[in-house]
């Protein structure tokens, strides 16, 4: 007696699909799996046979043989338990034959017979939504999460009995038993959606006192999606300053948001019933974080907090204290905005499209160079700001120094500008990146290519003279003069202007980070 079940598995965010084939033929009780399988997966025999006995199905003395198709990919996680078990169930013919049909299973048994929720039910959806798989049958948790594919019916389960059950029905009879579960996407990102997610409490902007400065490098690196760090004394404002900048930032997309979401159900941090991430991601890891859980990795590959942050923002305060070998990852993943993990069993490629936003103080006691309050030599001082690699600054666009709030600025408590106001500024200049890039591999300002600089950051002569000076005064680099030229299109694009005026080159010039300072 044989069946073959749909079921399906995860290579990094991408899906494949899985042939569960079941064989149960006469001879000594036996039970073997097979098809490259982890042991979470070979530990589902015995989740298997106990939930089904619970249920009050009594297997007779039999010889088992599951295998996983292809059987020359790993196989992991615990979403394969609901497929065997059907399968089981129709190969010995406690269910007609054929029932399951072009339908696809996930889920996790409990031994009570309980269908639990299981990681990646996004992305598999979708993969068997382009297979051509015309339902899924998931765990009761994940139903609405599958249910945001179009083209594909979705119905959730609480215990196997339900699914039994639910095959052994007649077409007029499965809705009663496993209704649909019906997700219309496009509602969520309509205009009320949208609504609801720029006022469902974030922090905003205008509770943030002083800090002109910071709060306009803020809306710059928003803009264009260019990469901040913001330097000051403990208080000044740099964590609340960057915790408010998601806020800025135009809501997500319903690609986007596909995409940010099956991320994190990968990762298993999906919480129960919902349906997509709407908000952009803020990720604000503590500086002891690891290596592999920041860039990505372990025995088995997991997304790590760049692939979290994708589409969003991640925030590292105290940037001096983290691990400088964690940092110096950083610098693949900040050019190419993906991040590939090999191990010997193969290679995962996970998105990181990330805007990063930094923050540390300017010296160990957080107070230079306030003589009255800074006890740091010069040396302490070059040597905290030297733990920042050359190659980590070479990749951010933006560098502000805060200041102390001064005592009138914090007794009057009058705020800025709110997030509002400034997101309407971003969404205008995101506009006009979007129309001039259309067509082409890049989507903002901090994209540009060194190779199309001049396409899109064209000077005029009086521009070309400032730049000039600029380049020879500093004494920049070549990567700091291309930085400043794409800060000072952003700039442009905020303005509504179509060239990059000298104005905007000394703003731009304004937000370089100082290779001396840092003590490279």
């Amino acid at each position: 007696m044989y069946s073959a079940i749909f079921s399906g598995a995860l290579h990094g965010v991408l899906a494949y699909m899985v042939s569960v084939e079941v064989d149960i033929a006469k001879g000594l009780p036996a039970f073997f799996m097979v098809g490259s399988l982890s042991t979470e997966v070979r530990e589902s025999k015995e989740r298997v046979w106990v939930a089904l006995k619970n249920v009050g199905l009594h297997l007779p003395p039999c010889r088992i043989t599951v295998n996983l198709s292809p059987a020359d990919r790993k196989k992991e996680g615990t979403a394969f338990d609901l497929p065997m078990a059907v399968g089981m169930l129709e190969a010995l013919e406690l269910v007609p034959a054929g029932a399951a049909g072009d339908c696809l299973f996930l889920g996790e048994l409990g031994l009570s017979g309980e269908v639990k929720k299981v990681k990646g039910v996004l992305p598999i959806v979708r993969a068997a939504a382009e297979a051509g798989i015309r339902e899924c049958i998931v765990p009761k948790a994940n139903a609405r999460e599958g249910a945001v594919i179009p083209g594909i019916r979705v119905r959730g389960a609480e215990n196997i009995l339900e699914v039994m059950h639910f095959l052994a029905a007649g077409p007029g009879e499965r809705d009663e038993i496993l209704p649909l579960v019906r997700v219309d996407a496009a509602d969520l990102f309509s205009g009320e959606g949208t609504e609801a997610y720029l006022h469902s409490g974030q922090p905003d902007f205008s509770e943030v006192t002083g800090q002109e400065t910071a709060r306009r490098a803020a809306e710059i690196a928003a803009a264009g999606f260019h990469n901040l760090l913001m330097v000051g004394p403990p208080g000044a404002g740099k964590s609340m300053i960057a915790r408010r900048i998601p806020g800025i930032l135009p809501p997500l997309t319903l690609e986007e948001s596909l995409e940010v979401t099956s991320v994190i159900s990968v990762a298993g941090l999906l919480k129960e019933g919902e349906t997509l991430v709407t908000g952009r991601p803020f990720r604000s890891p503590h500086h002891t974080i690891s290596q592999a859980a920041l860039i990505g990795g372990s025995a088995v590959p997991r997304p790590g907090m760049i692939s979290l942050a994708h589409r969003g923002v991640l925030f590292l305060d105290e940037l001096p204290e983290f691990q400088r070998i964690s940092l110096d990852a950083l610098r693949q993943p900040l050019e190419e905005r993906r991040v590939t993990i090999s191990r010997a069993n193969g290679n995962v490629t996970y998105p990181s499209d990330f805007m990063l936003v930094c923050a540390m103080n300017p010296c160990p006691c957080g107070y230079y160079p306030d003589t009255g309050r800074c006890s740091c030599t010069e040396p302490q001082v070059r040597k905290y700001m030297g733990k920042v690699s050359g190659p980590i600054l070479d990749r951010i666009d933006l560098c502000v120094e805060l200041q102390p709030v001064d005592y009138e600025s914090l007794k009057s408590g009058a705020g800025g500008e709110s997030s509002a106001n400034i997101r309407e500024r971003v969404e205008q200049a995101r506009q006009i990146q979007r129309a001039r890039f259309r067509g082409t591999p890049y989507r903002f300002n901090g994209d540009i290519e060194v190779s199309r600089i001049e396409q899109y950051c064209g000077l005029g002569e009086r521009e070309q003279h400032c730049m000039e000076q600029l380049y020879t005064s500093l004494q920049l680099s070549a990567r700091a003069y291309h930085r400043i030229l794409r800060v000072a299109r952003t700039i442009a694009d905020l303005e509504g202007a179509e060239e990059i005026r000298v104005s905007h080159l000394m703003e731009a010039s304004f937000y370089r980070p100082s290779m001396e300072y840092w003590g490279h």
